[in-house]
C-alpha cells in the first residue's frame, strides 16, 4: 500500500506506482519513475530519476537528476547520489537465454549492492553490483566501482582506485 503522507511532489509527468513507500517530508521533482521501492524521511529525489522495486533509499538522502537505482540497491541515511549515477544488479547481463528467447525473471539473479551512511557518489559514477560502499566513503565523478570501498575512503577512476582516506591531505 502506498503511503505518501508528507510527500511533496512535483509529479506532473511522473510515474509513481501505488506500492511505493514514502517516509515523511519526501520531496520529488517531476519526471520520476518509482515502483516497489521505499524512500525514507526527508529525502529528495531529483528529476528523471528511476528507482526500481526492492530498492531502498534511507532518510535525508539526496538523489540528483538522471540517476538509476535498480532492484537490490540499499542506500543508507544521509547519502548523496550525484547526477547520472548508475547502479547495476546483474553480474552476467544477457537479453536472451541459450535458446535465443528473452530471459525471464526466473533466469535472472539480482545481486544486491549496499551504500553506507553519509557516503557520497559523484556525478556519472557507475556502481557494479555485489559490492558495498562504506560509511562516509566518497566515490569520485565518472568512476567505475568494481569492488568494495572501505568506510571513510576516497576512490576515483576506471576502475576506481583508492586515493586516500577522508580527512587526509
Amino acid at each position: 500500500m502506498r503511503s505518501n503522507m508528507g510527500c511533496k511532489a512535483g509529479i506532473d509527468f511522473s510515474r509513481i506506482s501505488a506500492d511505493v513507500k514514502f517516509g515523511k517530508d519526501v520531496r520529488l521533482a517531476g519526471f520520476v519513475n518509482l515502483y516497489g521501492c521505499s524512500i525514507g524521511d526527508g529525502s529528495f529525489i531529483g528529476p528523471f530519476v528511476e528507482i526500481q522495486k526492492d530498492a531502498s533509499v534511507g532518510k535525508r538522502v539526496k538523489v540528483q537528476s538522471h540517476a538509476f537505482i535498480c532492484s537490490g540497491v540499499e542506500i543508507a541515511d544521509e547519502v548523496f547520489i550525484g547526477h547520472g549515477v548508475m547502479f547495476t544488479n546483474d553480474l552476467l547481463p544477457r537479453a536472451t537465454n541459450k535458446n535465443g528467447e528473452f530471459k525471464t525473471a526466473d533466469e535472472w539473479v539480482c545481486v544486491p549492492t549496499k551504500v553506507g551512511k553519509r557516503a557520497s557518489i559523484g556525478n556519472n559514477a557507475t556502481i557494479l553490483c555485489g559490492i558495498s560502499i562504506g560509511d562516509n566513503a566518497i566515490v569520485g565523478a565518472g568512476s567505475v566501482v568494481v569492488k568494495d570501498v572501505s568506510a571513510g575512503t576516497i576512490v576515483a577512476g576506471n576502475p576506481a582506485r583508492i586515493l586516500r582516506k577522508v580527512g587526509e591531505e
